[in-house]
């Protein structure tokens, strides 16, 4: 890895890639330590602290604790990520959209174009929310005792700052991916995740190395890089497992020549819907626990009773395994959202009618119909395999938080991410490196 590092560094254009990339990431942790104008950073870090949901853990992981700072980049890429999100649902469900897709580089520009406009929209919605919940309980300096006119020059200000921020953080992205290395938005929301793990780390080691006997605390470090490495080598087997279904071209003459008879391959991936379920049941169960955290509800009686089935923090706990049914609830989401994403994003009808229009069949299996009914067998099998992978590493940080208490906000989801992103970009330097000639990161 260092060789082709040096190596790359040799190659000016490479070289100026990586250089920049690095140059905006540095802008990015600096924007996330300078604060919003009027805004008690101090009373934000007193009212994160006292949540004991967790459910703003992961939101803090991914804003690189720019949250909890309430920085200009409080927002970070969170909306940029919903809006994309949305746009590829509503691709699927509204004609024009899926037209504009198929239009090649022009339709995906103005569904891009349309997405920053929904980002936009989506931080207005958030910093509004946040300013006028928060506003009254202390988030805006002196706001008890400003005058109306006052106030709402406050609010506007937090809102600008805030939307401008998630903005700005949004176009960095875009950046780095038309004169960086590539995957800007990816790049962006991984090195939030990274800059979490040392202070992650250092909880853990306070918690159960310093202080400890010293063979209690060898083997509480050989747990936990353990448990972090048999979960990096899961996430990369789930991410780079692949079924590749073999397809035949038949023969067909064109003028004088013969052409056809090649062999090719679909390759169905074991996890292919990524990290999408994982993120739809979290916010699905975590929502109402923000609702509550934003409204002041304390969570007693009923409801708050159900908001600790929903509650991560209380899942696995020996003395509390009645609430672990929540966990359930969330291993089933996931399951169920995988197979969801999976049916909106891959059509095997069309891929069966292509293949047939273009005289391809899978050996064994006749054209049209009995083509997609196979692909859909084998999709459901193979996305059965990899929803079971990823509630695997998803489940495992909350068993490790219940039972031993390990409570770090990097958790299954930042994990999937980071590992999935790195090796995308590892790629994407081999194969500039390959180009060149150089040996690279995935050499065997």
């Amino acid at each position: 890895m260092f060789t082709t590092l040096k190596n790359a560094f040799k190659i000016k254009d490479l070289r100026d890639k990586i250089l920049f990339t690095l140059a905006m990431l540095i802008v990015i942790r600096i924007g996330s330590q300078l604060p919003v104008p009027g805004v008690n950073g101090e009373y934000f870090k007193s009212w994160f602290d006292a949540q004991s949901d967790g459910a703003f853990s992961f939101f803090d992981a991914i804003t690189g604790g720019s949250f909890i700072n309430m920085s200009i980049l409080a927002l970070n890429i969170s909306p940029y990520i919903t809006s994309s999100i949305i746009m590829q649902l509503l691709t699927i469900a509204i004609p024009k959209l899926e037209e504009m897709q198929r239009d090649g580089d022009d339709g995906r520009k103005k569904i891009a174009s349309i997405t920053r406009y929904v980002t936009i929209g989506l931080a207005l919605i958030q910093s509004t929310a946040m300013a006028i919940s928060f506003g009254r309980q202390g988030y805006l300096t002196d706001y008890a005792v400003m005058s109306t006119g006052e106030r709402a020059l406050s609010i506007t200000c937090a809102v600008a700052t805030l939307t401008a921020g998630s903005a700005f953080l949004m176009w960095i992205g875009e950046r780095i991916t038309e004169r960086g290395i590539g995957n800007g938005i990816s790049i962006v929301l991984v090195i939030n995740i990274i800059s979490r793990l040392p202070e992650d780390l250092g909880n853990l080691f306070q918690q159960f190395v310093f202080g400890k006997a010293p063979a209690t605390a060898v083997l509480a470090v050989v747990i936990i890089f353990a448990v972090i490495v048999a979960m990096v080598l899961l996430v990369i087997i789930l991410n780079d497992g692949v079924r590749r279904i073999p397809v035949q071209y038949a023969n067909k003459v064109q003028g004088r020549k013969m052409v056809g008879g090649q062999t090719s391959n679909i390759p169905l991936k074991v996890n292919t819907a990524g990290v999408i379920p994982v993120i739809f049941a979290q916010s699905l169960l975590q929502l109402p626990i923000i609702i509550s955290s934003f409204t002041g509800y304390s969570g007693t009686g009923v409801w708050g009773e159900i908001l600790k089935y929903m509650n991560s923090s209380y899942w696995c706990r020996p003395e509390q395994l009645k609430y672990t049914v929540g966990l359930l609830v969330y291993i089933v989401l996931i399951v169920l959202f995988a197979y969801f994403y999976t049916s909106i994003t891959f059509n095997p009808l069309m891929i069966a009618d292509n293949m047939k229009k273009q005289g391809g069949f899978i050996p064994g299996i006749r054209p049209g119909k009995p083509t997609s009914d196979y692909l859909n067998k084998v999709l459901n099998y193979i996305v059965f395999i990899g929803a079971i992978g990823l509630t695997i590493i998803a489940v495992l940080p909350y068993f490790f938080s219940g039972v031993f208490n390990a409570n770090v906000s990097f958790g299954g989801t930042s994990l999937i991410i980071i590992v999935s992103v790195v090796l995308e970009t590892m790629k994407q330097v081999e194969s500039q490196m390959l180009v060149r000639n150089y040996k690279g990161f995935l050499e065997k």
